[in-house]
């Protein structure tokens, strides 16, 4: 079996090529520097070159509230493309076995919790992400559409919040588990006794590392399953205040945080539904506290 990794380098794909490397399985690995996957041509001449059996689909244009509010034509067109491009060469190519990373952002803003897969396309979505929910609902609804017409097997995970080596720290783009790492080590070693954080803290959020998401991943490709599509979480959230104070405890910060809700906070409350991987016998590593100080500590030897 070989693998193919498609976004190899970003924080989804890293955590799965160290998942496949540990288990000495056979992989390459390509980001948007080797190939642009917007390009079909460019798209079908790697696939084609590398013969793979396995196709990850873990590359994308990804970013924070901010970010993809400020650009949704980016990041609709680059994240639909990415996606159609390397699927629709996967069929011609006749690869066996796609799996394609979507994102918790795609369900609806406000839907039963916790969240199931069917729960799709049965509201509205949030409006500061929904042009980057609308491209990865589309790459979900293609797979589903290739199942059903030519009888493949691929299918889609639905990652929750994931953090973890080669995250993003950049402010203006992050996430927010990274975005309140690096404030918080910055406000400690400068001295600075207040925080500003965006928003009212009151989000709840499901956080996952991104080791564990790798690990689940092969779990599916290792088990047969006859899903299209899949929730990876850890079962568990946490409000965003009790969040920062969880990082400011692990980082040894003892100062104050104020909140701007002038700032949108974006969906309430994303708590997924993972039964379906738990019920074949997955389950969960890294403990958020535990997953925290490895990655702060990873944060710090940057």
């Amino acid at each position: 079996m070989k693998y193919f990794v498609a976004g190899g380098t970003g924080l989804a794909g890293s955590a799965i090529c160290r998942k496949l490397e540990s288990l000495g399985k056979d992989y390459i690995s390509a980001s948007t520097k080797d190939v642009d996957f917007k390009d079909y041509s460019q798209t079908l001449n790697i696939l084609k070159k590398n013969k793979p059996d396995t196709v990850i689909i873990a590359a994308a244009r990804v970013g924070g509230i901010k970010v993809n509010n400020d650009y949704p034509v980016e990041f609709l067109n680059e994240n639909l493309s990415i996606g159609t491009n390397i699927i629709n060469a996967c069929f011609e190519l006749k690869i066996p076995n796609l799996v394609f990373l979507g994102s918790n952002c795609i369900y609806p803003k406000f839907t039963e919790q916790p969240i199931k897969e069917e729960y799709l396309l049965e509201g509205q979505l949030e409006d500061t992400n929904r042009a980057y929910a609308i491209a990865k609902i589309a790459c979900v609804e293609l797979i589903k559409a290739y199942r059903r017409e030519y009888g493949v097997t691929w299918f889609s995970v639905m990652p929750t919040n994931l953090y973890g080596e080669n995250d993003n720290f950049d402010l203006n783009s992050s996430h927010v588990m990274p975005a309140m790492l690096r404030k918080i080590h910055e406000a400690k070693i400068n001295n600075v006794d207040n925080v500003n954080v965006w928003g009212t803290g009151s989000p709840r959020r499901e956080f996952m590392s991104s080791d564990d998401l790798a690990d689940a991943i092969i779990f599916l490709l290792d088990n047969k399953h006859n899903y299209d599509v899949i929730n990876i979480g850890v079962g568990y959230d946490i409000a965003l205040k009790d969040l920062t104070k969880k990082i400011a405890s692990i980082l040894g910060y003892t100062g104050r945080f104020t909140w701007d809700t002038s700032l949108p906070d974006g969906t309430p409350k994303k708590l997924m539904d993972s039964s379906r991987l738990f019920d074949m016998g997955w389950s969960p590593k890294i403990e958020l506290d535990n997953g925290i100080s490895d990655f702060y500590q990873w944060y710090i030897k940057q």
